[in-house]
């Protein structure tokens, strides 16, 4: 008989945040990766709270992922399973920095990247001998499988995709370096065209951190991928996030329209460059908070939306006096 390996995506049921807009909600591409990974004689099931709570059902090996922000309810479904004698390996953010806190509640924790273990995680759990943690290796994307989209839940408004993982800027505040690298990893054109024409949804989320990379090379090859959909005819709206640097090459703005790319998200930070400099974000600082206006006019004109991210209580953040009219 198929072994039942069940893969939960938790919401946190108290401070739901973005997840209470069906408009915000992100496919779950990690489990998506795992189920890809997993041996053909396994039955896969993705447990998605972003649609309905969870529900107890049975499972040979119970697989979890969380940020900081629902981790509390992924311990107390994990926690579920181990007092049923049921096994269960936690992944994701929070589990990779706090991996000591994740076994409280987990019988195994994946740190970082899951692919180069996975298969070490199922033999060991079919042969009686799983260990408490496994960590993960930066792999070339060269191979990265496809994500089981099947098993995704079919409500998702927009289908997310990714090309890319690292970043070398390592910002203070940041941890894509701790947990994807500090080298920019690029996947194949071709392949991630490939996937595109599989997506169902006319809608796109690129979840690399930084679409377009960091230099000539990088840049070159967003291009390519841009090219590529308007050749194949692949029809998508679409929206990425990426770094200030996005609006340097009016070439890559150009085919990203062409191709569907209709917003923008900058991480922007600050507006003051003594707050960049305290968060060591060497990119903004390079083309300077002054251009910050004529970065957004130049993605504009090409008929792309921009949205900024800031972050508010920064060490040299002070009191704002509001317009007596604001106050009021």
């Amino acid at each position: 008989m198929a072994k039942k390996l069940l893969l939960v995506n938790p919401v946190n049921p108290s401070r739901v945040g973005l997840t209470v807009n069906p408009s915000s909600r992100f496919q779950p591409l990690g489990l998506g990766i795992i189920a890809a990974l997993t041996p053909h004689d396994w039955n896969v099931e993705i447990v998605d709270e972003n649609f309905a709570p969870f529900e107890f059902r049975e499972a040979d090996l119970v697989g979890l992922t969380a940020f900081t922000a629902n981790v509390n309810r992924a311990y107390e479904i994990s926690s579920l399973y181990r007092r049923r004698g049921m096994p269960t390996v936690m992944g994701g953010i929070h589990a990779s920095m706090c991996p000591e806190e994740a076994l409280q509640y987990a019988d195994a924790v994946v740190i970082g990247e899951a692919e180069s273990v996975w298969a070490e995680v199922i033999s060991d759990f079919e042969a009686g001998k799983m260990q408490e943690v496994y960590k993960g290796n930066w792999l070339d994307l060269q191979e990265t499988p496809q994500p089981r989209r099947d098993l995704f839940h079919p409500n998702y408004m927009f289908g997310s995709i990714q090309t890319s993982r690292g970043c070398p800027m390592n910002c203070d505040f940041c941890s894509v370096t701790v947990f994807n690298g500090n080298r920019y990893r690029k996947r194949p054109v071709e392949k991630v065209l490939d996937e595109l024409q599989t997506v169902p949804q006319k809608m796109i989320f690129f979840v690399d951190d930084n679409i377009i990379g960091f230099g000539k090379e990088d840049e070159e090859r967003a291009i390519a991928l841009f090219k590529g959909m308007i050749e194949r005819g692949i029809k998508k709206d679409w929206f990425c996030q990426a770094s200030i640097n996005f609006a340097n090459n009016e070439d890559v703005l150009a085919y990203a329209a062409r191709s569907g790319c209709r917003m923008v998200f900058l991480r922007l930070e600050a507006e003051n460059k003594e707050a960049l400099e305290k968060v060591n974000k060497r990119m903004n600082l390079k083309i300077g908070v002054n251009a910050y206006e004529e970065t957004f006019r130049r993605i504009n004109r090409h008929g792309i939306a921009v949205l900024g991210a800031f972050i508010y209580g920064m060490d040299g953040d002070t009191p704002v006096k509001l317009h007596p009219q604001v106050q009021h």
